[in-house]
């Protein structure tokens, strides 16, 4: 018997997945989790061997709860199950030590399977995200990526401290259009899709200082 935790933070679609799962006969649901923080706590309780983890969630995201749960309980498998397809999304979450990457457009017998799979240790990824990380790792390395401005870095310090696009131009007296304008080159250099991931690079990399500092 696979012992399976669900974690998202829709109430009906776990309710939805925990009934699918619940009639399989290999399959048993042990839990569900609205949040990485409280999928912890039940993957410690109940030490399930298949966690099915979608990853942007209120408090604990999938990606950090994937981390923390492989770091500590590498016993447990953890299979991404999200609509998201992005690039930065599919390699933050195989970096963190997800098993596979599963799309929620999954037809159900491809996601029993994954999760039988999971169980068993092999890696599970959906087609459209196992063609995105080939075209990947086929790409030519990049070249240095030019580095953002020091206009730009000022429009990214403000999104650190939680200013939104019409507060950042009125801050710096430009144009709410021109703060986009900024961050979209800013996503570029950086290599990343959204605001959240920006000020995490920028961070990592000492563009930004950290918080706190």
């Amino acid at each position: 018997m696979i012992r399976v935790l669900v974690v998202d933070d829709h109430p009906v679609v776990r309710s939805g997945l925990s009934g699918m799962l619940s009639v399989t006969e290999d399959i048993s649901v042990v839990g569900e989790a609205g949040d990485g923080s409280e999928a912890l706590a039940i993957v410690e309780s109940t030490r399930p061997d298949v966690v099915l983890m979608d990853l942007r969630m209120p408090r604990m995201d999938g990606v950090a709860a994937t981390g923390a749960i492989v770091s500590k309980y590498p016993e447990t498998r953890v299979l991404v199950l999200t609509t998201y397809d992005t690039d930065t999304d599919i390699l933050h979450a195989v970096e963190a030590g997800a098993a596979g990457y599963l799309l929620k457009d999954t037809p159900h017998t491809e996601l029993l399977n994954g999760i039988r799979a999971a169980a068993r240790g092999e890696t599970v990824l959906a087609p459209p995200v196992a063609a995105r990380l080939m075209s990947r790792l086929r790409a030519p390395a990049p070249t240095t990526a030019a580095a953002p401005s020091p206009r730009e870095l000022q429009v990214l310090a403000a999104v650190a401290r939680g200013l939104s696009n019409a507060e950042i131009g009125r801050e710096l007296f430009i144009g709410e259009a021109t703060v986009k304008t900024h961050l979209q080159r800013l996503f570029a250099k950086l290599d990343v899709d959204d605001r959240t991931h920006a000020v995490t690079v920028a961070i990592e990399r000492g563009l930004l200082p950290s918080p706190g500092r």
